[in-house]
């Protein structure tokens, strides 16, 4: 997170610090830039660097103003007990509302020249933090989400446009209709579809248990080119189980914790991915990158993970 913001959230100091953001990417030489979602963070809920409330608070028929009552029935609801309070409460039909992906996007976009990727929380995720008294019924709300973010998603021409699944890892058992869900909003997608999969980054800790191994069936099922995933902070002993996943699926190996501020050294990086190249075979392994997003860390740490990343690429590709 850069300081300075959280003291002048203004739409110009949120611009300044996103270009702040990108500039870090192109400076270390990262091939597809990412925004850092600034632009999404709210104060009020810091935990998850806007990854939930940015989505659904602008939703049609979906309140944001939370009661006693609302607590109290979330907290009888699976799979949330790190959470206290629900994103917002769903009264009816999903709306598209005044959400607006697409002119966030146009906003960003101009920023950089460079390969950039636009990341989407998915829809499983995003039904699970609502209190839902309409669907009652979670594949029905979560397919209603995917539907209105598709809409804004075939009109977003980013490089790669990246989906969130960050609760999915938790809860294997729901991943037949979570696949179904999540492929609508991958079949909208105009250019590169990627899936980004961990056991949570909330706050900067983990807050799930669970292996890749019950999950390869789910990624088997998704529409995308590839998929992101964290693996530096849980080790690498589970790559033999990728050896199931369907070869046109490229690998995104998480070679640097996001979760830790020590500062990893390019040849324990090159270490980690010759280590799954030779686990998986040549080709597999399509992408590199942090386990997850850098908002907990400070500046200084993030920014020296950046360039390791991309010296520890340097260093197994002999560059």
């Amino acid at each position: 997170m850069i300081d300075w913001l959280a003291a002048n959230p203004s739409r110009q100091a949120l611009e300044d610090a996103t270009m702040v953001v990108i500039k870090t990417q192109e400076l270390a030489e990262i091939d597809v830039i990412a925004d850092g979602e600034l632009y999404r963070f709210d104060v009020n809920h810091p935990e998850t660097n806007g990854m939930i409330e940015y989505f659904v608070k602008p939703l049609g028929n979906v309140r944001s103003e939370i009661t006693r009552s609302d607590i109290e029935a979330f907290g009888k609801q699976k799979g949330m007990g790190f959470r206290v309070r629900p994103a917002a409460v769903v009264e009816g039909a999903i709306k598209e509302g005044t959400l607006d992906l697409v002119n966030a996007y146009k906003r960003i976009r101009p920023l950089t020249k460079h390969s950039f990727k636009f990341t989407i929380t998915g829809p499983h995720m995003l039904s699970k933090t609502l209190l839902d008294y309409h669907y009652k019924d979670l594949p029905s709300l979560a397919h209603d989400i995917a539907e209105v973010l598709a809409k804004q998603i075939k009109e977003i021409d980013a490089d790669v446009i990246q989906l969130d699944e960050a609760n999915l890892p938790g809860s294997p058992d729901e991943w037949e209709w979570a696949a179904s869900a999540l492929n609508v909003m991958l079949d909208a997608i105009p250019k590169t579809p990627a899936v980004h999969l961990c056991f949570g980054n909330y706050g900067g800790q983990s807050v799930q248990k669970g292996t890749w191994e019950k999950l390869i069936a789910y990624m088997n099922a998704l529409h995308t080119v590839h998929v992101v995933l964290e693996f530096a902070q849980r080790g690498y002993d589970e790559l033999e189980f990728f050896k199931d996943l369907r070869s046109e699926i490229g690998i995104g190996l998480g070679v640097v914790d996001i979760k830790s501020t020590v500062i990893e050294t390019p040849e324990l990086i090159a270490k980690r991915i010759e280590h799954a190249t030779n686990v998986l075979g040549e080709n597999r392994i399509r992408y590199i990158h942090p386990d997850c997003g850098f908002w907990m860390l400070k500046r200084s740490i993030a920014n020296a993970k950046i360039r390791a990343l991309t010296l520890g690429r340097n260093l197994f590709e002999g560059r």
